[in-house]
This record gives C-alpha cells, sequence and structure tokens, in this order.
C-alpha cells in the first residue's frame, strides 16, 4: 500500500480513465479512423501511467524537505519506503515507461514519437530537481504534462492513419482534443498555484521561489481568482461558439464546470486558511473531472 500511496495511484488512475474516454468516448463520436488496436493502447496507458509513477517518485525524493513541514504525516519516502529504494523504483517505473514508448513508436512507423517519452520523462525530473523552486515555471511545466497525457493519445491514434481521404475529420478530431487539453493545463495550471499556496511554509523554508512566497499568501490568491474568471470566459466562448445548439451539452458545462469555478473564484477572494485553499484545490479536481467526463455527451450533440 505504501508503494501505492507513493504512486498516488488515484492520480494515476484518474489518467488512465482520462485517455479511455479519449479512445472509447470521443474518438467513437466522430466515427474517426484510429491506429492502435486494443493491446497497443493499454500499452500506451501504461506507458504514461508508468512515467508518471515516476515523476510522482522523483518528486517525493526531492521534496522531503518541505513535505517534513507541509504534510509531515504524509511524508512516505525516508519513513515508509527507504530514499534508496524510491530512487529504484524511480528507475523501473521511467525505464518501463520509455521503453513501452519506444515499442509503440515503432508499432506505428513513427520512430521520432520515441522522444515524446524522453522529454516527459525529462521534463518531470526536471521539474522535481530545479524547476519545481522556480515561480510559475514549474507550475506551468507540469500542467503542460497534464495536458500532454491526453494529446498522446492523438499523437499515436490519429496521426499515423490520416490520409488524404481523412484529413478533414483527423484534424477536426485534434482540434477538440487540444480544446480538452487547454482546459486541462488552465485548471491545473490553476491547481498548482493554489498547493504553492498550501505549501508556502515548507517551500519557504526550502529556499524556493514560488509565487505565494514572492507576492505573498494573499495577492497570489487573487491572482488565482482572476486566472479562474479568464478560465470561465473562455468555457463561456467555447459554449456559446461551438455548442450554442446543443441544450444538453451547455446545461451540462454550466452546471458541471462554470458554475464550479464560480464558486471556486468567489472562495479564492475570500481564502486565508490552508483549510480554505485544500477546499479550492478539491473543488478544482472535481471540475477537472467533471470536465473531461463531457467526453461523453459528444455521443448525444454529434
Amino acid at each position: 500500500m505504501n508503494i501505492l500511496n507513493l504512486i498516488r495511484w488515484k492520480n494515476l488512475l484518474m489518467i488512465a480513465v482520462v485517455q479511455l474516454l479519449v479512445k472509447y468516448a470521443l474518438f467513437p463520436a466522430f466515427a474517426i479512423d484510429t491506429t492502435l488496436g486494443s493491446l497497443n493502447f493499454f500499452l500506451l496507458i501504461l506507458s504514461t501511467v508508468c512515467i508518471a509513477a515516476g515523476g510522482y517518485i522523483i518528486n517525493d525524493i526531492y521534496d522531503l524537505e518541505t513535505d517534513a513541514v507541509n504534510k509531515p504525516n504524509k511524508v512516505i519516502v525516508g519513513k515508509k519506503i527507504t530514499e534508496s529504494t524510491a530512487n529504484k523504483l524511480y528507475v523501473i517505473f521511467t525505464f518501463v515507461g520509455v521503453c513501452l514508448g519506444f515499442y509503440l513508436s515503432h508499432q506505428v512507423a513513427r520512430p521520432p514519437f520515441f522522444g515524446l517519452f524522453v522529454i516527459i520523462a525529462a521534463a518531470l525530473y526536471v521539474y522535481a530537481s530545479y524547476l519545481k523552486q522556480i515561480a510559475v515555471a514549474g507550475n506551468i511545466i507540469v500542467s503542460l504534462l497534464v495536458a500532454i497525457s491526453l494529446l498522446i493519445v492523438g499523437v499515436f491514434e490519429l496521426i499515423p492513419a490520416t490520409t488524404i481521404q481523412n484529413e478533414s475529420i483527423q484534424s477536426t478530431m485534434l482540434e477538440v482534443l487540444t480544446d480538452f487539453g487547454v482546459f486541462a493545463f488552465l485548471i491545473n495550471f490553476i491547481r498548482e498555484i493554489v498547493k504553492d499556496i498550501q505549501d508556502v511554509d515548507g517551500d519557504h523554508k526550502a529556499g524556493m521561489q514560488t509565487l505565494p512566497i514572492l507576492f505573498g499568501k494573499s495577492r497570489t490568491s487573487k491572482i488565482t481568482m482572476v486566472l479562474t474568471l479568464i478560465t470561465i470566459v473562455i468555457i463561456v466562448y467555447y459554449i456559446t461558439t461551438f455548442l450554442y445548439m446543443h441544450v444538453e451539452a451547455i446545461a451540462y458545462f454550466l452546471i458541471a464546470v462554470v458554475g464550479p469555478l464560480i464558486y471556486i473564484a468567489i472562495k479564492m477572494f475570500t481564502a486565508e486558511s490552508n483549510a480554505h485553499f485544500k477546499h479550492i484545490s478539491f473543488m478544482l479536481k472535481m471540475v477537472m473531472i467533471s470536465g473531461m467526463l463531457s467526453m461523453l455527451l459528444y455521443r448525444l450533440i454529434l
């Protein structure tokens, strides 16, 4: 169980479910051509999950000092699992993930795609060891990687199957998937800043330069509120531009995504304690989930 907690199995499960939604809910709604069979798609999920697991492990290894202050009761590395074992697990998970990426890239006859897995694994290491200490930079990197976990499905499923005949529908599908990637990036970016507010004490002790340390918790909270309002505007624009004829989809987005984001923006304006920010972080996670579940709607509106 300690290893499962170390690799954040719940987060990994969410990554897998979202990729399954892309493959088996979003793609069929557009009746597009895809590349991967069930087995190879499972290997793509496994590869993504393994590299993400390695990222969580290396992050915990480098966060020993800050976690000892921010969440002493949840520290795993050094208490329940030795640092040496954690390092070995990091190498194993990352190696398996990258090797699977190499195999899949050759299976779809696109060897350069292998570089994606190397870049993702390297980015997770650089984030944990260096970029996390730099204001905004670390937040952007980890949010980009969340978006890429969505887009990589499109890279492997759509691009190799694109022909002159189906180029238009394949491109449309990539655009829709990119829209979901942008949504995932924005929500995760806001959540990462909120988590920085929660962890400000431990981060300050470790000498990090996160936004809350540079600008203070109150100002950073206002920044996240503005970012949330911008996200709401983008989502409303998307709804009015692309979904204006589909009442069910509009209702879903307003109730399950826009409504909670308005609530989050209000809470950010008044939030002061760590309990408040923990609640906001949880709500952002729920918005992320409800946003991804909206892929199920496309079968109804297309």
